[in-house]
């Protein structure tokens, strides 16, 4: 399938549409709004039918195949909020608090994301592995320990006293509660298999997309007006990063994948995950460990910046360079 085709059938999807809706109903202060009670069951339902499909399909795979690919993944999330935090440094002028912090967000994930990716890729006929649910999960906290070490060497730098790294940091890092619902459902559809799958299939298949579109309703209308509201703290190089830095993510991913030889599904998936950005567990982890970093900033940049490009530009590109480069 060719660019133009790729990016058409990606961007006029209900899902991405229904993310669009959101954004316009946002800049134009709609008084459209989800209940905060309904769009974290939305969340919650997300996160447990990707990770249950993800594990019945991991049942009938060969389990020795992920060592590698979970190398990858916990390689790529230690490692770009270095290069992130340098970029910031070198282009943005932050302080460098802020920018260990925002760096961080850049080396873990971003969920959904992935779940839209994910789903693009199914209707592309060029799905991933049920794996690549627990390489998502692998790339969650390490970028956090980097963000974190980083923001140390910064406080150091700076006269200031204590560390940023913490046990309890340390162990929210790894309890983050969507990670441990993905981990478990995946663990459950992985004992249970295709046979447990055949069995809520009409709960975890049959709706998925339908509340995809509406959990994208609600994530057009938080970036809207992240982006209304913090729109200040926004300038010029600090947009270019949320745009760039993407796209540096995904080719050093695509390297990899190029070099452990993974299918264009995977391959696309691995570099979505290095191209998103987090808000939810960084965020949390930076509140409590670096009160100094502005939150807005980081926030706003991830979800208002990257996660727009991501979901409307960065997935067709990525899904086409791996059908590219990765095709066997």
């Amino acid at each position: 399938m060719d660019w133009l085709s790729l990016a058409g059938t990606t961007l006029f999807s209900p899902a991405v549409l229904f993310f669009v809706l959101g954004l316009l109903a946002a800049i134009v202060r709609s008084d459209l709004a989800i209940p905060d009670a309904i769009a974290k069951g939305l969340s919650l339902y997300l996160v447990m039918a990707i990770g249950f499909k993800g594990g019945a399909e991991m049942a009938m795979a060969d389990p020795s195949s992920l060592i590698l690919l979970l190398c990858a993944g916990i390689i790529l999330s230690a490692g770009l909020p270095l290069i992130g935090f340098g970029l910031l440094r070198a282009t943005t002028g932050v302080s460098r608090i802020d920018a260990a912090a925002i760096a961080a967000h850049y080396g873990s994930i971003s969920i959904v994301t992935f779940i839209a990716a994910n789903d693009a890729g199914a209707a592309l006929g060029q799905a991933g592995g049920g794996y690549m649910v627990a390489v998502a999960a692998a790339m969650e906290a390490p970028a956090i320990l980097t963000g974190l070490i980083l923001a140390g060497r910064a406080l150091a730098k700076s006269g200031g006293s204590g560390s940023a790294l913490s046990s309890s940091v340390i162990r929210d890092a790894f309890t983050n509660g969507s990670i441990l619902l993905l981990l478990g459902a995946f663990a459950i559809g992985w004992i249970s298999g295709p046979a447990g799958m055949a069995t809520v299939a009409p709960f975890f298949v049959d709706i998925f997309r339908g509340v995809l579109c509406l959990f994208l309703l609600d994530m057009g209308l938080i970036a809207g007006r992240g982006l209304i509201q913090h729109r200040n703290l926004l300038r010029l190089p600090l947009i270019g990063f949320g745009l760039y830095m993407p796209a540096i993510g995904a080719a050093i991913a695509l390297l990899a994948a190029w070099l452990i030889g993974l299918s264009p599904g995977d391959g696309a998936l691995l570099m979505t995950l290095s191209a998103s950005a987090s808000y939810i567990a960084v965020p949390a982890a930076m509140r409590l460990a670096l009160p100094q970093a502005k939150a807005a900033l980081s926030l706003t940049l991830s979800l208002g910046v990257t996660f727009p490009f991501n979901l409307i530009v960065g997935i067709p590109a990525y899904a086409w360079l791996a059908g590219r480069i990765l095709e066997v």
